[in-house]
């Protein structure tokens, strides 16, 4: 990797941006230059990068440390040890950071990867590379698909897709299918979601993590279209699945089954499928959550959805709108969930007119975009 590349690595792995020109008291467009190759670097840039990034990242001397480990080779050291737990982190963070800030470090990070990918390095160290572009790939597909911006989605979903078959892995594969039948059962594209599920089980190893979620996406898409009979099947093979799985050390991975989640998607699809058990099941669900050691906003929110649905389906408007609005006002939601709170607050109006209202001016006030 050329000397000015490294900066320019260095710099985006200590996350820090266009504020390096006032760190280091150099001009943007000079250290643009550098970063770029077209201008060679001085030994006092160099020492002005190093004590700069070596003051970010919470104290850390992160950025000199990252300068010492690229300059010694192209992909040195720990490096890629560090870059994959760097993974780890940001998948575990998916749950509960908004996914526009969350996407801010995958980019920085995957412009890092890229730019390993073009130095030399052993056929292990390459594969190991493209196999953490997989992951982040998909996790920027994921937060995408959060904000509603499918087009962009779609790529990082091609992009994951192609990585995948390119490093030989399978479960990548199966991930990105399982991610585009959520999408689809976003747009409630029912039996477009189940095909992809049942295209994920298809290639997922058996028992890994995303042969359970693919399989708990298919029963909740088979809810929707109201086949009862597969889904309950669907349910009866999670909870098999599930039944001797142990919590894993990251339980809040995005990638990674935590046993704890076939609860809330019991509940998911039992409100959805209209089992007048789903109150009841709900009901659990969000006391084991709010309850919890490891507290999960957003899983509370959803499971709170799920509860108000079931409470629409048992005639209950009135505690339907208080639990709506509480999920509302609490601020958790992103786009990929508008039309869960739209569903349930359509049907209260069909109930309690007033009480809709209440719940949709408070989402229009909370996320007025």
């Amino acid at each position: 990797m050329e000397p000015g590349a490294q900066l320019r690595a260095a710099r985006e792995a200590a996350g820090i941006g266009l504020e390096i020109a006032r760190l280091t008291h150099y001009s943007p467009a000079y250290l643009s230059l550098i970063e770029s190759g077209k201008r060679p670097v001085p030994a006092e840039v160099a020492a002005a990068y190093t004590a700069a990034l070596g003051e970010s990242a919470d104290g850390e001397r992160a950025g000199a440390e990252w300068i010492r480990r690229v300059a010694a080779s192209d992909v040195g050291g720990d490096t890629l040890d560090r870059l994959e737990m760097a993974v780890d982190d940001l998948a575990s963070a998916y749950s509960t950071t908004a996914p526009a800030e969350l996407l801010v470090d995958i980019r920085q990070h995957m412009g890092y990867t890229a730019r390993l990918l073009d130095g030399k390095m052993t056929l292990v160290q390459h594969r190991r590379l493209l196999v953490t572009a997989g992951w982040l790939s998909l996790l920027a597909g994921t937060c995408h698909i959060d904000l509603d911006e499918l087009p962009a989605a779609a790529a990082r979903l091609r992009a994951a897709r192609d990585i995948a078959e390119e490093s030989e892995h399978p479960e990548i594969s199966a991930w990105t299918l399982e991610t585009r039948a959520w999408q689809h059962l976003i747009n409630r594209e029912f039996a477009e979601a189940v095909k992809l599920s049942q295209a994920a089980c298809d290639i997922a190893p058996a028992d890994s993590s995303a042969y359970i979620q693919a399989t708990a996406q298919q029963g909740r898409a088979l809810a929707r279209i109201g086949d009862s009979a597969g889904t309950y099947g669907a349910l009866r093979s999670v909870a098999r699945l599930v039944s001797g799985l142990r919590t894993p050390d990251r339980p809040e991975h995005h990638f990674r089954y935590d046993p704890s989640k076939a609860d809330t998607y019991v509940a998911t699809t039992l409100s959805w499928l209209g089992d007048p058990a789903a109150e009841v099941y709900a009901r659990h669900v969000v006391a084991d959550l709010e309850r919890a050691v490891c507290v999960r906003p957003r899983r509370i929110a959803m499971a709170s959805l799920d509860l108000g649905l079931a409470l629409v389906a048992a005639d209950k408007p009135d505690e339907a709108a208080s639990v709506a609005l509480g999920v509302v006002t609490g601020g958790r939601l992103v786009p990929s969930h508008y039309w869960r709170v739209s569903e349930i607050v359509n049907g209260i109006g069909q109930q309690d007119a007033h009480g809709a209202a209440i719940v949709r001016e408070a989402f229009q006030d909370t996320y007025p975009a």
